[in-house]
């Protein structure tokens, strides 16, 4: 059986294009492996808090200097990692929002990047301490901008995640959505291959 994580991040939660882009994949994954177990991580229906400082001293603290708020806070955090920790396969969601990720995404990177937990610091730079494995990004955007200086969340997803030691990253672009249902259904089906071509 393969565990599969699946953080969605759309405002328009399971309507929006990137959230059905993760079903697509999921529908393929199941051709693929057959039994499958998803635990999903809907960021538009539990946002994750944005990191604050007080949130940010709770992972500072020692294990024996926390209080109890401290304590939940690095629980939660804990909890959130422990959800990528089990995962065979990560599927993520990402629609474009002025030409970034969602902030709700954001939040969640900004609690499961732990120095000592997710990644450490060396004498020869930072090393990522999660095991690698596939990563699919299902891009959704109503413009388009892949390879084009506007697309900030390709270079930033490959740059945080392999920060974490997730390497082996795959993206799926539907892009140009916003630009008449002439594009967006050609945008889609060529997405649709392309997510049947890196799962298969």
């Amino acid at each position: 059986m393969k565990n599969i994580l699946v953080v969605t991040a759309s405002i328009f939660g399971q309507n929006g294009q990137s959230s059905q882009l993760v079903e697509r994949t999921l529908t393929q994954l199941r051709q693929t492996y057959g039994n499958i177990r998803i635990t999903t991580r809907d960021l538009a229906a539990e946002p994750v808090p944005h990191l604050d400082a007080s949130r940010f001293g709770a992972f500072l603290a020692s294990a024996e200097d926390r209080n109890g708020e401290q304590q939940r806070v690095v629980d939660y955090s804990n909890s959130l990692i422990h959800e990528i920790s089990d995962a065979d396969i990560i599927v993520i969601g990402v629609p474009m929002y002025n030409f970034g990720i969602p902030s709700g995404l954001k939040a969640y990177f900004d609690h499961i990047a732990r120095a000592g937990v997710t990644f450490r610091y060396t004498e020869n730079g930072p090393v990522g301490l999660l095991e690698d494995r596939p990563v699919y990004v299902l891009a959704a955007r109503g413009g388009i901008y892949a390879g084009t200086p506007n697309d900030s969340q390709t270079p930033y997803l490959r740059s945080f995640l392999g920060f974490l030691g997730l390497k082996d990253v795959h993206f799926v672009f539907a892009e140009g959505l916003n630009l008449g249902d002439e594009q967006k259904e050609k945008a889609l089906r060529a997405a649709d291959r392309n997510i049947e071509t890196l799962t298969a």
